[in-house]
């Protein structure tokens, strides 16, 4: 494993929030209210987290121009980061 994936497992192992986001967006596709309505977390508090995960390479927004809706996927080094989470549990 490279550090740079190190560094990234390191990073989502440090918060449960940055990982049940993440985790909720495998195979899936999701607004912030929604992830918000499946984790229990605050909006304001999903939409830093998300920002977070955004800058790392782990999601990307659909529809970065649109106020409202936005629409979040993970991504493929999202999954690999989210595999590696799981099996170091």
């Amino acid at each position: 494993m490279d550090q740079e994936k190190i560094k990234l497992l390191s990073y989502i192992k440090s918060s449960s929030n940055r990982y049940k986001i993440l985790d909720k967006l495998n195979n899936k596709i999701y607004t912030p209210s929604q992830i918000a309505d499946k984790t229990s977390l605050k909006l304001n508090n999903i939409s830093y987290y998300l920002n977070q995960l955004k800058t790392k390479g782990l999601i990307i927004c659909l529809n970065e121009n649109d106020k409202k809706g936005r629409l979040y996927q993970i991504t493929i080094l999202g999954k690999e980061i989210l595999e590696l989470v799981i099996k170091n549990v």
